[in-house]
């Protein structure tokens, strides 16, 4: 039972005991009461199941852990990670790093994941399904490693409690929720790298003239445009400070595109606004780092708050 579940039942529990202290002397009231307390409980318990089914978001995700079946998810979105603004938190390499590749690095946006969410602003997590299994994908390998990588050292979190793959956390938090659709793990994989070929953002970008840059600023609405001309959906896009960290497109569950903000005339509507971008951005330039030393010199690039 959840902490949540816990502190109510104690509650009923409580109010229960005191008001049969205070009867005591009137055995038949008290019998009715005792049916009532049982009753209230029923209705916290019945109360409890439906939000633990229903709730969304990182409240959900809490509720959910290990696994459950949810509601039937609205839309997808493809997540898509700018590594010349994210790389530049990166005050460690390592072998599974993105960033520390070199000259091998990616300098272009790379997948983040492919999520299923609620129209609310919510989305499910940590449904029920097959834990993840590296095997299942032995021959995406490449092109994981190229296009969905780890930009950074840390392990992810899995829905079983423990530590894992970048690729094993977007699978279990969110494949899972969207299998319906996007099928099995391989699928899953499969699925969202097509996706994210066949809507290349990157190309886009530079077609209209928004290249990587440290010294350029772009208007917001310039890079919106661009990309509501050539895919005819509107993304959203968060940054920090006034570099793109990261740029989202949205899809209906048959892959058609749609708008990811509810009000397509609201520029503010589509930028996150716990990491909301100015009206100029950047795209800052890769700063190439290499797997050698454990620590990175980071003094010149500015301290990045992680995602």
């Amino acid at each position: 039972m959840s902490i949540f579940n816990t502190h109510l039942h104690r509650q009923t529990r409580e109010r229960c005991d005191s008001s049969a202290i205070a009867m005591d002397s009137l055995p038949t009231r008290s019998l009715r009461l005792t049916v009532h307390c049982v009753f209230v409980l029923i209705f916290w318990i019945r109360l409890l199941c439906v939000a633990e089914t229903n709730a969304g978001g990182d409240f959900g995700e809490m509720l959910r852990k290990g696994g459950s079946k949810q509601r039937e998810f609205d839309y997808f979105k493809l997540a898509l990670q700018w590594p010349g603004t994210f790389c530049r938190k990166t005050h460690r390499c390592c072998s599974s790093n993105g960033c520390c590749r070199g000259s091998n690095s990616p300098a272009e946006f790379t997948i983040h994941g492919l999520w299923p969410d609620y129209n609310d602003g919510t989305w499910p997590a940590c449904c029920s399904g097959k834990r993840f299994d590296v095997k299942e994908i032995s021959t995406l390998l490449d092109d994981l490693n190229k296009y969905w990588p780890s930009l950074s050292c840390g392990s992810s979190s899995n829905c079983h409690g423990g530590k894992g793959l970048f690729w094993e956390h977007e699978w279990e938090k969110h494949g899972t929720c969207s299998s319906a659709v996007t099928g099995n793990e391989y699928d899953y994989f499969v699925t969202a790298l097509n996706t994210y070929f066949h809507y290349n953002v990157t190309e886009v970008l530079i077609n209209e003239g928004y290249v990587a840059s440290d010294s350029e600023k772009y208007p917001l609405g310039g890079i919106i445009s661009a990309i509501q001309n050539a895919f005819h959906l509107t993304p959203e896009l968060e940054c920090t400070g006034d570099s793109v960290e990261e740029l989202r497109l949205c899809f209906y569950k048959d892959f058609k595109p749609r708008d990811c903000a509810n009000d397509s005339n609201s520029l503010s509507s589509m930028v996150n606004s716990k990491k909301s971008c100015p009206n100029y951005v950047r795209l800052p330039a890769f700063v190439s780092l290499t797997h050698g030393n454990n620590i990175i010199d980071a003094s010149e690039s500015p301290s990045l708050s992680s995602i």
